[in-house]
């Protein structure tokens, strides 16, 4: 720490110099016509290059420098990648180059203007006829050849790991394709973009504790949202038929590789669609982005390949956990069930439900098995209040969540739109708040209302995209895609 502080010091006095000297270290604006990748592109072919013929604009930071005198060699790296700069203290004049060139440190950002040329090497570098210091960087960067290892560093600061990693920069470049690629499938379906509340002052949609915050002018508490489905359900009553929000929900949860309490959803709803036909299209849709992305079905994760050729596999939730205990429990009482999830140290409680309970068996025995693209179907229906009963076993719903990678990337239903049905399910959830469930449901009476409109039969879904963008680029943890993700304060 004190060799840093002794460098940032030495810096501020070249700054304090550079002030002395009548040159601003910080000026307004520079007019760029040429960047580093199109450079390459543009003149690596050629061999043949007379002086002038080639004339660049181009900025960047300096990654390396090299004097040899009255000369020198840098390389700057602007947003498409890196080039080689030449100059000579002749052509741009003794004051810039001594007052300025020789005070450059690695970090700077420099304006140049000069013209392409070939060095005795074969190396595409810019002959500097001029050049302006853009702004004086008073940290130095990560030592060169260590870079920026340490994980909790590289996540507090990003705009570093950005700059010293050059291959963390396509993992962001990848999580804009896919967004990108969402809603170009969704828009050529007729799928309709929105927004909806982000404050709300009855959050709901999913089963999660959400952040609270105070509204003065009202006076009231007001809720940043968990899930954006009841409003969007709100627009299919509406007559909004194909509708779909990509959001940032919020939940008051843990932090794990795969949780952060702010993340990037996306969520459709279809009228006159029920889960079968959502299953149809989430295969779709997620396999158009991988093949978008990396140009066939096949991808690796984490050491497994992964293919998202449709049709994927359809297993109900019994069936996946009796094929993982050796043991059929659907008719299995709440008591013989918690007796089973004691026996792996799965916490159950006196209020927990027997649906509850079906569903931590699932999650501890089955979830993390799942590797290749699989819908989990017919979940309990205490732990899916949202969601349709199956007509020939009204203890289980018309839902599906989806797998890939031992990660859950999805959740669906055949929308609940009876609201008599509706309001009985927020009854129980109530009850189950009132027994300690804390991400139990909360009573909405507005969207019940809306449902007494009359709601069609309607099919909905949700993706992370975190989670999808983490399979797509090989991370092992959200906080290699999310760019700043939430961290405990530094001391």
């Amino acid at each position: 720490m004190e060799q840093i502080s002794d460098l940032i010091k030495q810096r501020i006095t070249k700054l304090e110099e550079l002030r002395n000297l009548g040159i601003d270290p910080f000026p307004r604006k520079f007019e760029v016509n040429e960047y580093a990748s199109g450079i390459i592109e543009k003149f690596s072919g050629l061999s043949d290059f007379s002086e002038g013929q080639f004339v660049v604009r181009l900025a960047g930071r300096v990654i390396s420098i090299r004097e040899h005198g009255k000369t020198g060699f840098m390389n700057i790296a602007d947003s498409t990648g890196n080039v080689q700069l030449y100059i000579r203290k002749d052509r741009v004049g003794e004051q810039k180059f001594d007052d300025i060139y020789k005070r450059l440190d690695i970090g700077d950002i420099v304006g140049v203007e000069g013209w392409i040329f070939k060095t005795r090497t074969g190396e595409l570098t810019v002959f500097i006829e001029d050049f302006t210091l853009l702004a004086k960087s008073l940290r130095p960067l990560p030592e060169k050849w260590h870079g920026l290892k340490d994980k909790e560093t590289r996540y507090r600061q990003r705009y570093v790991d950005l700059i010293v990693n050059p291959e963390v920069k396509n993992v962001f470049l990848i999580r804009t394709k896919v967004i990108q690629t969402i809603r170009e499938f969704l828009n050529e379906r007729g799928f309709l973009e929105v927004e909806t509340p982000t404050l709300q002052p009855i959050y709901g949609g999913a089963s999660a504790r959400p952040f609270i915050t105070h509204h003065n002018a009202l006076g009231i508490n007001l809720y940043l949202r968990i899930a954006d489905e009841l409003y969007l359900k709100r627009l299919i009553v509406g007559g909004i038929e194909k509708v779909y929000e990509i959001c940032k929900d919020f939940r008051n949860e843990g932090m794990d590789r795969d949780h952060n309490p702010e993340f990037t959803m996306m969520e459709l709803y279809q009228a006159y669609s029920d889960y079968q036909d959502i299953m149809a299209l989430t295969e779709e849709l997620v396999s158009y982005t991988v093949r978008k992305i990396h140009g066939s079905n096949v991808i690796s994760y984490q050491g497994d390949e992964i293919d998202f050729t449709p049709p994927w596999k359809r297993i109900p939730m019994l069936e996946a956990i009796k094929e993982s205990l050796g043991m059929d429990i659907s008719q299995k009482s709440r008591e013989e069930l918690t007796g089973i999830a004691s026996k792996y140290d799965i916490e159950t409680g006196e209020h927990t439900t027997r649906g509850k309970i079906i569903s931590l068996l699932f999650e501890a025995l089955v979830e993390h098995n799942l590797v290749q693209p699989t819908f989990i179907t017919d979940h309990p229906v205490e732990v899916s209040p949202l969601a349709k009963k199956k007509v020939d076993d009204p203890s289980l719903t018309e839902r599906f969540e989806m797998f890939i990678g031992r990660l859950e990337l999805g959740n669906a239903f055949s929308e609940l739109n009876d609201p008599i049905d509706q309001r009985e399910r927020f009854l129980d959830q109530a009850k189950q708040r009132e027994a300690g469930d804390e991400e139990a449901q909360m009573m909405d009476e507005d969207f019940i209302r809306a449902l007494e409109y009359g709601m069609p039969p309607t099919g909905g879904l949700g993706i992370g995209i975190d989670r999808l963008v983490m399979l797509l680029t090989d991370m092992p943890s959200l906080r290699d895609v999310i760019l700043f993700p939430q961290m405990r304060p530094e001391d």
